[in-house]
C-alpha cells in the first residue's frame, strides 16, 4: 500500500473509503448494538464523523469513562504522573549530589586544572529529562481528558 499522489486520485478514494468506514462502523453498531463512533478529516481539512447515536454523545462517554478511569487509577496509586514526577526528581538530586562531590574532589586533587565531563552523567541527565517528558506528555493528556468537550457543529475561528 502505498500513497495516493493525485490531488483527484486522493480525494475519491477518501470519499470511498470514508462511506466504506462509515458502512462498517453503522453495521458494527448494528450487530453487536454497541455506541460506535468514527471521526476522521478529509484530506482538506474538513471534520467528517459518523455516530451510531450521536458523535458528541458518544465522545462524551468515552471521556467520562476514560476520566472515571484516570480517577480509579489515581486512587489506587497506579498511572500517578506526579509521584513519577518525585521519584525522577529524587533521582536527579541524587545525581546532583554525586556531580557535587565529583567536582569537589576534582578541585581538592587538580587545583587550578579544568573539570572534565562527565559523558555518563550527562546520558543520565538526559534519560531522566526524557522520562520527565514523556510523564509531562501523561499528565497533560489526563488534564485535557478531564477538561475537553467537543462541539462538532462549532467551527474553530481561523488563525491569523
Amino acid at each position: 500500500m502505498k500513497l495516493i499522489e493525485t490531488e483527484r486520485a486522493h480525494m475519491v478514494s477518501f470519499s470511498k473509503r470514508k462511506k466504506t468506514l462509515f458502512q462498517d462502523a453503522n453495521k458494527f453498531a448494528t450487530q453487536n448494538g454497541t455506541d460506535v463512533g468514527v471521526m476522521l478529516f478529509s484530506p482538506s481539512g474538513k471534520p467528517c464523523s459518523y455516530g451510531s447515536t450521536r458523535i458528541e454523545e458518544i465522545i462524551d462517554k468515552f471521556l467520562k469513562v476514560k476520566q472515571e478511569d484516570c480517577k480509579r487509577d489515581y486512587a489506587e496509586g497506579k498511572s500517578n504522573g506526579f509521584e513519577a514526577l518525585k521519584e525522577l526528581h529524587k533521582e536527579l538530586q541524587a545525581l546532583n549530589e554525586k556531580e557535587k562531590k565529583r567536582i569537589l574532589i576534582h578541585k581538592i586533587m587538580h587545583l587550578g586544572t579544568e573539570i572534565p565531563s562527565n559523558k555518563h552523567m550527562e546520558e543520565q541527565k538526559l534519560a531522566l529529562k526524557l522520562q520527565v517528558e514523556k510523564i509531562n506528555k501523561e499528565i497533560q493528556s489526563v488534564i485535557l481528558t478531564k477538561h475537553l468537550k467537543f462541539d462538532l457543529n462549532v467551527a474553530p475561528e481561523p488563525e491569523e
